[in-house]
């Protein structure tokens, strides 16, 4: 009995491993999959599922989504999350209700010394795993702290914060210690521990990239992984809008939509991060394995744990 159990594992394995080299090999249809629903056929929009939070305006669970060949990716597995140093105590018990065995954190030392650590539930410690932010903190603090219209205007103004933004994403990919940490992480929810979240500080562009790639890696279009992406928009702009608000009547700023581009996710960011990626590794596959560190066989456990 074990026998047959240990070869109809084997044959999973080996069966996963050739889904998974398919579909980064052919590369993935940008539309969702019609689902077959009582012998009809109709297009299945991809559910995005907030976790609802007092303390942070930005966290999801990254299942529901629907992959190229009528998967679909599990819910309660990978979270994606803004800065959890503001959570409250009922934040603390609906993050508990979630089982999470892992909290990676993105941020740098100059986002935690300024913003503090995360507020977990007891038991669970953040794993620490910095992505550089190429000065995106440090020059919004700047600016801020200026005070000065005409500084802040040179600072961000004229195209500059756009081109920061892009900067930012360019060096996601380009840069090797933040390779190394999104690789870990991948690698952390390949190896099927436990519910995993991940953040940074606003839990838009350092998470945003990671949660693209993992969707893109599970086999989701990209067209839905889009959507997640532009999504904390969305999630985002009520906080953003009161930020600027208050930055206004503090008169600490007299322009503060100076700081939109900063404060939003654009295709335009995303698109000089996949630039980057194409220019560097050809392709995502490339990207996974060279830039990520990642083996067929990590993907291949990424994709069965992750999808059903």
């Amino acid at each position: 009995m074990n026998h047959h159990h240990s070869i109809r594992k084997v044959t999973r394995a080996r069966v996963a491993t050739a889904v998974v080299a398919a579909i980064l090999a052919v590369g993935m249809p940008t539309a969702a999959p019609a689902v077959a629903v009582g012998g009809a056929h109709r297009q299945e929009a991809s559910p995005i599922h907030q976790v609802a939070l007092q303390g942070a305006v930005n966290a999801r669970d990254l299942g529901g989504y629907w992959t190229y060949d009528g998967k679909r990716v599990r819910y309660g597995l990978a979270y994606r999350a803004d800065a959890l140093n503001k959570t409250t105590d009922a934040d603390i018990t609906t993050l508990s209700r979630l089982g999470l065995r892992e909290v990676v954190d993105f941020r740098v030392p100059l986002e935690l010394q300024y913003d503090g650590p995360d507020r977990l539930p007891a038991g669970l410690a953040p794993t620490a795993r910095p992505v550089s932010d190429s000065g995106l903190y440090a020059q919004m603090l700047a600016a801020i702290g200026a005070k000065d219209p005409a500084k802040q205007d040179a600072m961000l103004g004229h195209g500059k914060a756009e081109a920061l933004m892009r900067t930012v994403y360019q060096d996601f990919v380009s840069d090797p210690a933040s390779r190394a940490q999104f690789g870990a992480t991948l690698k952390d929810l390949a190896t099927g521990r436990g519910p995993l979240l991940f953040h940074c500080t606003s839990g838009k562009d350092r998470t945003g990239w990671k949660s693209y790639v993992l969707l893109r890696a599970l086999g989701v279009p990209d067209a839905t992984a889009q959507q997640d992406y532009l999504a904390s928009n969305g999630f985002r702009a009520a906080a953003d809008a009161a930020l600027r608000a208050g930055l206004k009547q503090s008169g600490m700023m007299q322009n503060p939509d100076l700081l939109i581009p900063l404060q939003e996710v654009r295709l335009d960011y995303l698109n000089a991060a996949l630039a980057q990626l194409s220019s560097q590794y050809r392709d995502l596959y490339g990207y996974l394995t060279q830039g990520l560190g990642l083996s067929l066989g990590d993907l291949a456990a990424l994709r069965s744990r992750l999808v059903s």
